[in-house]
């Protein structure tokens, strides 16, 4: 099935725009820590060429047309790698939770509003492009993720009461939603594991360039999910160490 040339755009602009806004919080995040210049620039560039790095080779491999394998499905390799790649970083390297540390939680909130570009798994549903096995919950999941974001950062940029709570919620929900989309994306798609909409197989998410959103949209989402829920739960540590003191 043709991908349309208006996806082409949609896509590629919208994911150019993403790593664009990510090196320029980035670089707001660095200079927010405590580091020396030094510090701050090795950091800056290491990070940032990371981020590059993993945009470009995401977008090759895409056009390569390397996750449409259908006898051996490839696209659980651009899913997971990079999420595993982050969660590992997160566990084990100061330097990374001091960063986080460093970014606002409104930020890390507020910037999933590019969410509401799962609008083009709906278009492509209403033009039976994609399957509704998958277009449906993963479209107006990631619609309703993103625009809840922006109320969600700005109630804890105020300081309104119930904002870790809902800020956490809010994260359950959207990896929930994250994990819906993969799973139904997975299994109506065509590999020997297709179980879903064995009529009408979900071929688009695995060309180019919608496929830039499982490999490159959906595990940027699950690090700022990662990464919110994590400063969280550093916050709710501080608060409760001074009372038991």
């Amino acid at each position: 099935m043709p991908v349309p040339s208006y996806v082409t755009y949609y896509i590629l602009i919208a994911s150019v725009g993403i790593l664009a806004v990510l090196l320029w919080g980035l670089r707001q995040a660095v200079d927010r820590t405590g580091w020396n210049e030094a510090e701050r620039r090795a950091t800056l560039r290491t990070a940032s060429a990371l981020f590059v790095i993993w945009f470009a080779l995401a977008l090759t491999l895409a056009w390569a047309d390397f996750f449409r394998g259908q006898t051996i499905p490839t696209i659980q390799f651009g899913v997971f790698v990079p999420i595993a790649v982050a969660a590992v970083l997160l566990w084990r390297s100061t330097r990374v939770r001091q960063l986080i540390d460093a970014i606002p939680q409104s930020w890390l909130v507020g910037f999933q509003f590019y969410r509401v570009l799962g609008l083009i798994f709906l278009v492509l549903l209403s033009e039976d492009r994609l399957p509704s096995a998958f277009a449906a919950p993963a479209g107006s999941g990631d619609v309703a993720i993103g625009l809840l974001a922006i109320p969600l950062a700005y109630a804890y940029a105020r300081g309104l009461p119930g904002r870790d709570w809902l800020v956490g919620a809010w994260n359950v929900l959207g990896l929930l939603d994250l994990i819906v989309a993969i799973t139904t994306g997975f299994l109506s798609s065509p590999s020997p594991f297709q179980l879903l909409a064995l009529d009408a197989p979900n071929e688009l998410i695995s060309a180019f360039p919608l496929v830039m959103v499982p490999i490159f949209g959906v595990p940027l989402a699950v690090m700022l999910h990662l990464a919110s829920l994590a400063k969280l739960s550093r916050r709710s540590v501080r608060m409760i160490v001074p009372l038991a003191a």
